[in-house]
């Protein structure tokens, strides 16, 4: 789990401090360089697998994409999908339903997140990994001329 406080790049105005827990003065004491963070976010996943919840969205923050065949996206799962009748289920949500815990009550834990989203990967893990190994054979090889 990687987890850090990350300076920002523009004037924030409302730091949400009910939900993120950050103020002014834990990021300016605490936070990190954008440009430190993103090199080494980008050399920790090099080559490896990501398990998250719907991680797009840290990947456009931080202005790269990782492969799809190494993310498992615990928000992109189908059969976690079907739980939220086809939509994008929430981590909450998952959580209650699968895992049987209540997460996300109060201030947004980033680590709690993180440990959530990889106790739902491993609990279906052989079944993600079989799901995905299906898909590859349904991909249609390129034939030469």
């Amino acid at each position: 789990v990687y987890d850090k406080i990350v300076k920002p790049r523009e004037p924030i105005t409302d730091f949400r401090t009910h939900i993120t827990g950050l103020t002014r003065e834990i990021i300016s004491r605490h936070g990190h360089s954008f440009k430190l963070i993103q090199k080494e976010v980008s050399d920790l996943l090099k080559d490896r697998i990501v398990i998250g919840h719907d991680v797009k969205h840290d990947f456009n923050v931080l202005g790269f994409s990782h492969p799809r065949f190494l993310i498992r996206d615990t928000a992109k799962y189908k059969p976690f999908r079907e739980l939220a009748k086809g939509n994008t289920p929430s981590l909450k949500k998952l959580c209650l339903e699968i895992l049987k815990t209540d997460i996300q009550q109060g201030e947004h834990n980033s680590i709690e997140d993180a440990r959530s989203a990889l106790l739902l990967y491993r609990k279906h893990r052989a079944a993600w990994e079989r799901s995905l190994k299906k898909k590859k054979k349904k991909v249609p090889t390129a034939t030469l001329r």
